[in-house]
């Protein structure tokens, strides 16, 4: 839909993270650094809606730098995730594929903090669809002390057996602190104010 000039875009970035806050501190410390870097950026955080581990912390970073946080959560999820209960909004879907289709619509971009199954399942299927040309929006992992190198050399390892293409493993942007993810999200567009 066509904006008339002069009108406000507010641009989203969708964070898939842990329910845990993991073995490092540094994931804490990333996740919180994030979501104040989103709020100074004037970016609506977007995600899965929970108040645990790095999930709750980003949210919680955000709110209190003044962001806007978009929740989606998914019904059987609001006892077991504790649905955070201050978001700027929170919208309760039916299904699991019916938070990560409403995230991706609601996004300009897809960052990656540490997290297990659920990030890794949400990461993968993001860049799927943009392989397959249903988008086109960054996805960038925040590889906090080498987190997502594992990953890295799994698909390093698919292209050279044949089976991802370099221009697939191309949309694994690869972000060593909370700073360079800010900075790629700046080089696409999508912030220009409190970019460290």
């Amino acid at each position: 839909m066509a904006r008339s000039a002069g009108q406000l875009v507010t641009r989203s970035v969708c964070v898939f993270c842990g329910s845990a806050p993991g073995a490092r501190p540094s994931y804490s410390t990333a996740a919180r650094e994030l979501g104040v870097a989103l709020a100074q950026a004037s970016l609506t955080m977007v995600y899965g809606g929970g108040r645990l581990g790095l999930m709750g912390m980003v949210a919680d970073a955000a709110l209190q730098a003044g962001g806007r946080v978009v929740g989606v959560i998914p019904r059987m999820l609001i006892e077991r995730e504790l649905a955070h209960p201050n978001l700027t909004r929170q919208h309760v879907v039916s299904t699991m594929h019916e938070r990560k289709t409403l995230m991706a619509e609601m996004s300009d971009a897809f960052v990656g903090l540490p997290g297990g199954m659920g990030t890794f399942d949400e990461l993968v299927e993001i860049v799927t669809w943009a392989q397959l040309g249903l988008h086109a929006k960054p996805v960038v992992l925040a590889n906090i002390d080498g987190y997502f190198q594992s990953l890295y050399a799994m698909l390093d390892n698919a292209v050279a057996e044949g089976f991802v293409t370099s221009k697939s493993r191309g949309y694994w942007r690869d972000a060593d602190s909370v700073g360079a993810v800010m900075r790629i999200l700046m080089k696409e567009g999508l912030a220009g104010e409190g970019i460290p």
